[in-house]
């Protein structure tokens, strides 16, 4: 049997370690048992109070930098130096092309002396692959990166990172290895902005939960009334207000239910008003943000996990929220918006229920159904399980990715896309019709 030689790679992305981001840092754990070599390199530091545990050894050693700094400063210098033209070029295709967005352009230029940086220290390390996570800044640092030193680059794009402004996609897109999509919706969209010449570059690559960690729990029969589990941040794009008003109506309606909020975020305050103005103090329970062991145990004793997302006014939109994934990896039954790549993981009436985004009748019309329902619960909640360990398992989606690593370095690898087939045409009929 053939050995190859270990694949280094720096992974790129906006802020480590977020707590809301357990896709990044999962994915980098399972690079590293299958045999990979990671570098992390965020472009910004996140300060946080709650951090995975997992996260601890990655923590310690990625390669955190300022704005600015005499490394950087020097980094520039000698970049300058040794091919002056090629380096004012550089600025000059990030500036110009991300003129007209105040957000890119002086995200651009934040982030650009230290990606110089960088790219000397990934040329140091042996990097052989560069992989941004988000098609936004990080992908931009990549491509960076990829100016300087020729590196072969690649990205992920998700949700808002591609739904909100797509600047520079194109560029980046043909510059780059190859570009992953974690929905075929993704996929769609990028190409419709990109053009279909560039359609072989995508390949959908679901994000995948650990479903050796994440099993169905023996304990969910015991308790009485429904117990409901929202996990996200508290943001407008997750939709939590939603859910308020369906817990509402079922408290109307002499249903008994607990319903816990799992998260931080800026709507925390507006959240805790309308939970206390519509009288379910007692019922709807902010527990803050939360490591992973104590999700996991917040899966163990639930019976539905709700996540009703919805576009903001600004244009956010989720990518396929991980929550999801995980609560069928333990066998719960959800309750979601039909909004994105969302179809391709929750099958209506199959695994759960899809809802039109901000349908809190239709929350609530779904919750009534399964709080009287055991055996329906469970029976949603296998078909759920069987759809993660088919699609969205960690080991099986990063052994893909893997290989389109190793695949960088000599010829484009010829993989296709961990997606099921159903969705392609549901896909191109919701982007055409909005």
């Amino acid at each position: 049997m053939k050995r190859h030689s270990p694949i280094r790679v720096a992974y790129l992305m906006s802020r480590f370690p977020k707590l809301t981001e357990t896709f990044v840092l999962y994915e980098m754990l399972e690079l590293q048992r299958q045999g990979c070599l990671v570098e992390v390199y965020p472009l910004l530091h996140e300060r946080t109070a709650t951090m995975h545990p997992e996260a601890k050894e990655l923590v310690e050693r990625a390669h955190y930098q300022p704005f600015l700094s005499r490394a950087i400063v020097g980094a520039n210098w000698r970049r300058f130096r040794r091919a002056p033209i090629r380096y004012l070029r550089l600025w000059f295709e990030v500036l110009y092309h991300t003129m007209g967005s105040i957000n890119f352009f002086f995200g651009a230029l934040g982030i650009l002396p230290k990606s110089v940086l960088f790219a000397e220290d990934i040329e140091r390390l042996g990097v052989t692959h560069v992989h941004a996570h988000f098609a936004n800044h990080p992908a931009l640092a990549a491509l960076i990166g990829h100016r300087l030193t020729g590196l072969p680059y690649s990205f992920t794009a998700h949700g808002s990172d591609l739904h909100v402004e797509r600047r520079m996609l194109d560029r980046k897109l043909e510059s780059a290895a190859f570009a992953i999509a974690v929905s075929s919706y993704n996929k769609e969209l990028m190409i419709r902005e990109c053009g279909d010449h560039l359609r072989s570059k995508i390949h959908v690559v679901h994000c995948g939960v650990d479903t050796a960690l994440l099993r169905a729990s023996s304990a969910r029969e015991t308790a009485e009334g429904l117990r409901i589990l929202c996990v996200g941040s508290l943001s407008e794009v997750k939709g939590q207000r939603y859910l308020v008003e369906a817990c509402q109506l079922l408290q109307r309606e002499g249903i008994e239910f607990r319903c816990s909020l799992v998260g931080e975020g800026p709507l925390r305050r507006r959240l805790r008003r309308q939970i206390r103005q519509a009288g379910l103090t007692e019922r709807i329970h902010l527990l803050g943000a939360s490591p992973r062991p104590e999700i996991l145990r917040l899966l163990d004793e639930s019976d539905v996990l709700v996540l009703p997302s919805v576009p903001t006014r600004a244009g956010k939109r989720e990518g396929i929220p991980l929550a999801l994934m995980e609560a069928m990896a333990t066998g719960l039954p959800v309750v979601a918006s039909n909004l994105s790549g969302i179809p391709e993981l929750v099958r209506s009436s199959v695994s759960g229920f899809l809802v039109a985004p901000g349908d809190f009748r239709g929350i609530a019309k779904a919750l009534r159904v399964l709080a009287k329902d055991a055996a329906l619960r469970r029976q949603m909640g296998q078909a759920g399980r069987r759809t993660v360990l088919e699609e969205f398992d960690l080991r099986k989606n990063t052994a893909v990715l893997r290989e389109l690593f190793r695949g960088s370095a000599t010829a484009p690898a010829a993989i296709s896309d961990v997606a099921h087939p159903r969705h392609s045409r549901e896909v191109t009929h919701e982007l055409q019709t909005g």
